[in-house]
């Protein structure tokens, strides 16, 4: 089932630049390009939920997304660096490993 988070994982990495995309894209081939993120993105996600809990799938698709983006905006794009913003992040991650690690995967045994 790695292979499943996997997908999750990458997913995760194409919200990040859609998303971004969305802020910043300002030619044509920029929102090309990010709706093929989006097109890559969701459809790894749609992939992995066949396969693992819908909910805990979403849950860390959307908070390795949003963590994701704060420090992209951070690092590539002048956002102000804030302690209290990557402790944040931080929090939000171990509530995603977190989900991740008590979720039994679809088939597995108890």
């Amino acid at each position: 089932m790695y292979k499943e988070w996997l997908k999750v994982l990458i997913a995760a990495v194409f919200e990040v630049i859609w998303v971004v995309g969305l802020k910043h894209a300002d030619h044509v081939w920029e929102w090309i390009g990010t709706g093929v993120a989006i097109l890559i993105s969701f459809s790894l996600l749609i992939m992995a939920g066949k396969k693992l809990p819908t909910g805990t799938v979403y849950a860390v698709f959307v908070g390795l997304g949003t963590a994701g983006t704060v420090l992209a905006e951070m690092v590539y794009f002048g956002e102000p660096f804030e302690p209290l913003k990557i402790a944040l992040i931080a929090v939000l991650l171990v509530g995603v490993i977190g989900l991740k690690v008590v979720t039994k995967e679809k088939g597995a045994k108890s």
